[in-house]
């Protein structure tokens, strides 16, 4: 192929969108690392100051951010309501879907029912926060116990849409072949279903846990006062009424990159096979 040829077949529109959305995640992720590294005294108010590296790395920035957010204390409490919330939503919800993604084309009920959870998408959180503050306030659930319930409530509506599209890829043929073994309804799914949707159970628990371990709002109303605090609330201490400390603060940040993008890492190959591929073929 000619060097004309080859430049004549190049479409650029997708490399200028793919160079585009690239900039767009790495410019903010090269100031976040610069930002962490550097001393206040090097911030300055011009656009030169703001990019330029720091004069020495230090890690002065993130043993202080550790020390201000009680790091290990916080981290173990952000990988805790994390590792159950996705956990529990794994079962449940994939059992939730398994069953309304086979029954609501053929019964009216379930139909009725599958499209009434889905619609829980719509509902914004501001209109449940104070409710659902005083009613588990009320119960005894103002704690990361209540918080774990409401992550599983929340993300239901999402995950179930997920697990009900993705038995589509399921024939039923291996349902029937089961139960002609003799096995029944609850088997069958925990033997045979449960574990080709596998690549399905590694996106929603990505997406359960990503949404979990960034969330601020639902911790900061359900957990208020019980000094349980999570990373994305033990960070809201480097803001103060005069300013924040952006040095300590994006210190912090990047440490709390670092568990939820080793978990993403695990599951990415399974999760290419999820999206492409789909269990069954």
């Amino acid at each position: 192929m000619t060097k004309a040829m080859a430049k004549k077949n190049t479409n650029w529109t997708p490399m200028i969108l793919l160079v585009l959305g690239l900039s767009t995640i790495i410019f903010p992720l090269y100031l976040t690392i610069i930002i962490a590294f550097k001393q206040p005294s090097e911030m300055t108010n011009t656009i030169g100051g703001i990019l330029a590296l720091p004069k020495t790395w230090s890690l002065d920035n993130f043993k202080e951010a550790m020390e201000v957010t009680d790091f290990w204390h916080s981290l173990g409490n952000s990988l805790l309501i994390t590792a159950l919330s996705v956990g529990l939503s794994i079962l449940i919800h994939s059992l939730m879907g398994y069953a309304l993604g086979r029954n609501k084309a053929k019964n009216k009920f379930y139909g009725f029912v599958y499209l009434f959870i889905v619609s829980g998408m719509f509902v914004p959180f501001a209109i449940l926060m104070m409710p659902l503050a005083k009613q588990t306030a009320e119960l005894g659930l103002a704690n990361w116990f209540g918080v774990i319930l409401l992550y599983v409530v929340f993300y239901m509506p999402m995950n179930i849409l997920l697990y009900s599209g993705y038995l589509v890829n399921i024939p039923m043929a291996l349902e029937e072949a089961a139960k002609v073994d003799g096995a029944s309804t609850w088997r069958t799914y925990w033997k045979i279903i449960f574990p080709v949707m596998r690549p399905m159970h590694a996106t929603v628990a990505v997406l359960t846990a990503l949404a979990v371990w960034n969330d601020v709002m639902t911790p900061l109303v359900i957990m208020a006062g019980s000094e349980q605090n999570t990373l994305p609330l033990a960070q809201l201490n480097f803001q103060s009424q005069f300013g924040t400390n952006y040095n300590l603060a994006f210190a912090s940040y990047l440490l709390s990159l670092i568990p939820i993008l080793v978990f993403y890492i695990i599951c990415q190959k399974q999760i290419l096979n999820g999206v492409v591929n789909g269990a069954v073929k």
